[in-house]
């Protein structure tokens, strides 16, 4: 049998080996494209070629050993069954070749029904591997089942108290806030904190909230012990300010009155002063408490219900916090944040940064000690890649088509080669052998029942 070579499949040569790549869609060039990739396709087109030249090494030596015994079986006639089995190799061979090379061109050129299957339906494929990917792997339940069995919070949480986990959060957390404060403009955050102050501070009357958080703080009694504290400030005065109770009764008497009724006289007011506070002090129950506590309600009351105090409320709101006033507070917030985060990520030993990084260890430390902890935190994670699952599964499972489809269609063939072809090639291998074996065995049955 005459073989001829140009019928024979030879080893394909991949894009990146045979012929110089044009600048792909988007700008990016050949030469970037081939640093990115070039060190993995290049073994594998290799391994590729390798494969295809021991596929074809078989098919060649097969039509040789046939050859040969188709010559001489006459002369010895045992070499017909080394004949048939060389023939059954070649046929599996060639059938074999022609099923794989199908699946990413034309045989030889020829535009047979059937044949280029992944460049002519190269978008089909691409959507049926999404549909598989989002029925059987984007699953709520297989998620979470996974996320269960890896047990990420304790895992975390080990990584978290190990010695380098807090410094690597802290690095990568100044890497942020600085890259943050590169992009972020001063001004624009600033009439940002302005406008939530303005939103939720200004524009908001005061009086009744004001009103209704004293209330109940006055019912209470939380008030008693800022009552106590000043009626104690009171008697500790007194009981020390002798001479100016004195000095200021002589300064508001007649001067034609005697020093001497000027001191008798401030020595009563002092007494009596001293009495009162002290009656105050020791009397839960004094009238000067009750009417405290009477004017403090009534007062709580007036600043939720009577729109003459509600107007005075925001009359003291607008003299305290004008324009200028919330702008330099605003600025004053935004500086003090930023200046102090700019110093605790510059300086890993700053106190906000070591509290930072305790903060993390002890976080890790609970995770992993704390059972119940860490079952809510894998409760958590479950959860919420539950729901990103099935609310995002078609748009992540989309990538996979719309890559697919933005693919050239012998592009997408050379990738898919590249990475399934070397066991592809074994198809070829196996066929050659299994040919050679159901010849051999089929021409043997033959012989022994035709005789």
């Amino acid at each position: 049998m005459q073989v001829n070579s140009e019928q024979i499949p030879t080893p394909a040569h991949t894009h990146a080996d045979d012929a110089p790549e044009t600048p792909r869609p988007g700008g990016v060039s050949a030469v970037a494209h081939s640093t990115a990739v070039s060190e993995n396709d290049a073994a594998k087109a290799a391994a590729l070629r390798r494969m295809k030249s021991v596929a074809l090494a078989l098919l060649i030596g097969m039509a040789v050993v046939f050859t040969v015994a188709f010559a001489l079986q006459k002369q010895y006639p045992w070499l017909e069954y080394v004949r048939a089995a060389a023939e059954g190799g070649m046929v599996g061979a060639l059938a074999d070749w022609f099923a794989v090379t199908a699946l990413f061109k034309y045989p030889m050129g020829l535009k047979i029904p059937h044949t280029a299957i992944i460049p002519r339906r190269k978008d089909q494929i691409g959507a049926s591997l999404s549909d598989f990917v989002e029925n059987n792997f984007l699953s709520e339940h297989v998620v979470q089942d996974k996320l269960a069995s890896v047990d990420i919070a304790r895992k975390a949480g080990e990584w978290l108290r190990s010695p380098g986990g807090p410094e690597r959060v802290a690095k990568e957390g100044s890497a942020v806030i600085r890259g943050a404060f590169t992009v972020l403009n001063d001004d624009d955050v600033q009439a940002v904190i302005e406008g939530m102050f303005r939103k939720h501070v200004l524009t908001p009357p005061w009086g009744p909230p004001v009103g209704r958080m004293a209330e109940r703080l006055f019912a209470e009694g939380h008030h008693h012990t800022l009552v106590d504290l000043l009626v104690d400030r009171a008697v500790d005065w007194m009981a020390t300010n002798h001479d100016t109770v004195n000095r200021l009764v002589s300064d508001r008497s007649p001067l034609w009155v005697p020093p001497f009724l000027d001191h008798m006289v401030g020595d009563k007011v002092h007494t009596e002063l001293s009495k009162f506070v002290r009656a105050v002090q020791e009397d839960p129950d004094h009238q000067v408490r009750r009417s405290i506590d009477t004017y403090l309600t009534e007062l709580a009351h007036d600043l939720q219900h009577d729109p003459a105090m509600i107007a005075r409320a925001e009359g003291i709101k607008a003299q305290i916090l004008g324009d200028p006033e919330v702008r330099e507070l605003a600025s004053r917030t935004w500086g003090t944040i930023k200046n102090a985060l700019l110093t605790a990520v510059d300086d890993p030993g700053s106190e906000l940064s070591l509290r930072f990084k305790a903060a993390v260890r002890d976080f890790g430390t609970r995770l992993v000690e704390d059972t119940e902890l860490a079952g809510k935190v894998n409760t958590w994670i479950g959860d919420a890649a539950g729901y990103l699952v099935n609310t995002y599964r078609s748009d992540i499972a989309g990538v996979i088509s719309d890559t697919v489809a933005r693919w050239d269609a012998e592009e997408t063939s050379h990738k898919i080669e590249l990475q399934v072809g070397k066991d592809l090639q074994y198809i070829r291998i196996n066929g050659t052998v299994v040919g050679a074996l159901a010849g051999l065995a089929i021409f043997t049955v033959a012989h022994l029942v035709f005789g």
